[in-house]
């Protein structure tokens, strides 16, 4: 198409960046401090659950607001470039101040109610507070996409490279966080539950990824223009449940919830499982890093290609067709639980080990197409609501994109809270163990319940999110036709727009 408006090679590294020191961020919290506030300051299970969850509810409530607020933003950046400018120091200092706590198993041999009461509230306060200023970084990086081009190839193209950068971004801290806080703590000749080392650690990667998030919005800029019309913070929210196709992609998002469990489980899994308690082993031990290299490498794998050739499998196949595809997945998900009620304690064999890694890259694939998918089809709901009703929904739109993703994280800790409480994982029992562990005692062989729940949720439930999510999505209204159809009309819409009113963009 002519007079197609795009980002240039230069813009692109430096959004993607961003989006790596972003996604860093996001698992230093998602992962790394779940784990901290789980299995090193110990928490109990219920409270975490819920502090997790209320967050991650009202994070949900929180994102649609901020992308109403990014719709209404009309500056000389853009709608989007300002947050992208001003969001990462504040998330920086809220992300690093969350880390600085008290240890609850502590507080609780002690009795003393007043260090736990404190303790708990610290844990709610500063994770609410990250996640409200997360939002104001999240929602526009996400919505600058549909702003940055109005190719359809591009953006699927940067679509599909973000998701790749942010799993990479994901995977550095979920794979390096725990070994090196360990690490630090030995150094420091602490206890084994690395709270200096993860304090420490938190810190150091916190800024790095910050300065890192900073340069999406130094090095972007938007092309396409902003609409004239505003609207309610209240009209915003409407937009979101009437436009059709959108709200079917919100409500799979929500039936997805319980794959959220499995990022969620994952480190502690596999730290304890396979390492037993002491994560550095992984690097250490050549049996245990051929482990760790083919299950989760496996995984890993797995999302990493579909996200790679997810654009040119668009080419061929409707993206509904290729999202709906991903309920499959649920296959090889339920088959790992299987395997572990086979070989409850000998999951560490090899040949175990090459089937668990081999169901999960296919598990993987499906996640990968998930993430690439789900993110072209808003773009497209994007145009589709401008070509219907001549209004922009960059933000408020992108912003369910965040409340899928929170939301369904805030189900996912409710359920492992009260599945880990029922076999009585959680506060002084995990330190207990942790100090069994320290002792000789054996994960698989002496805590079976709690290995056994941990194998749970991390198959069955996300086997269920994937089978069910793709209901709604069957009846998905875009095809790749009347998108096309419908972005070159909006292409001359817009030139029309500069030619009357002059470039919006910087």
């Amino acid at each position: 198409m002519e007079n197609v408006k795009t980002y240039t090679p230069k813009e692109r590294n430096l959004y993607l960046t961003g989006m790596f020191g972003q996604n860093m961020i996001y698992n230093i919290v998602a992962t790394g401090l779940y784990y901290y506030f789980q299995n090193v300051i110990c928490l109990n299970a219920i409270a975490l659950g819920w502090i997790f969850a209320i967050a991650r509810v009202w994070d949900a409530i929180n994102d649609p607001m901020m992308g109403s607020i990014v719709d209404k933003t009309h500056s000389k950046w853009g709608k989007c470039r300002p947050y992208l400018l001003f969001a990462p120091p504040v998330i920086c200092i809220i992300t690093i101040v969350a880390f600085f706590n008290g240890n609850y198993a502590a507080a609780k041999n002690a009795d003393n109610k007043v260090a736990m009461v404190f303790i708990v509230a610290w844990a709610a306060v500063s994770y609410i507070l990250w996640g409200m200023s997360y939002t104001a970084g999240d929602v526009p990086l996400w919505g600058i996409i549909s702003r940055m081009s109005e190719s359809e190839h591009d953006r699927a193209n940067l679509i599909a490279l973000a998701r790749i950068v942010a799993s990479i971004g994901a995977a550095a801290v979920t794979v390096g966080i725990i070994p090196i806080s360990q690490a630090i703590n030995d150094k420091l000749g602490e206890n084994s539950n690395a709270q200096k080392g993860f304090i420490i650690v938190a810190i150091g990667a916190t800024l790095i990824a910050s300065a890192l998030f900073e340069l999406a919005g130094v090095g972007t800029r938007e092309r396409v223009p902003i609409s004239a019309e505003t609207k309610t913070m209240g009209q915003s929210f409407a937009l979101m449940w009437k436009c059709v196709p959108f709200r079917r992609i919100l409500i799979s998002g929500i039936l997805r919830s319980p794959m959220q469990l499995m990022m969620i489980v994952v480190i502690t899994l596999f730290t304890y499982y396979y390492c037993d308690g002491d994560m550095q082993t992984a690097f250490t031990n050549p049996k245990k890093l051929v482990i760790v290299i083919i299950i989760g490498g496996g995984y890993f794998v797995g999302q990493f290609v579909a996200m790679a050739v997810s654009p040119m499998l668009m080419k061929r196949f409707n993206v509904k067709t290729l999202y709906n595809l991903t309920g499959l997945s649920a296959i090889p998900n339920a088959l790992v639980f299987v395997i572990y009620k086979i070989a409850p304690t000998s999951l560490a064999e090899i040949k175990w080990v090459v089937l668990d890694g081999i169901l999960l890259l296919l598990s993987g694939w499906g996640f990968g197409t998930i993430n690439v998918c789900q993110s072209i089809m808003i773009s497209d709901c994007i145009d589709y609501e401008e070509y219907h009703n001549n209004y922009r929904p960059d933000g408020i739109f992108f912003s369910g994109q965040s409340f899928i993703t929170k939301f369904s994280a805030g189900i996912a800790t409710i359920i492992s809270a009260y599945v880990y409480n029922s076999v009585g994982y959680t506060d002084v029992n995990i330190d207990n163990m942790n100090l069994a562990l320290q002792n000789g005692a054996s994960f698989a062989s002496d805590y079976m319940d709690y290995s056994r729940a941990m194998w749970f949720i991390f198959t069955i439930p996300p086997a269920i999110g994937f089978a069910i999510s793709v209901i709604p999505t069957l009846k998905y209204e875009i095809t790749s036709k009347e998108h096309e159809k419908m972005l070159s009309a909006l292409i001359e819409r817009h030139g029309n727009m500069q030619e009357e009113n002059g470039d919006n963009a910087e």
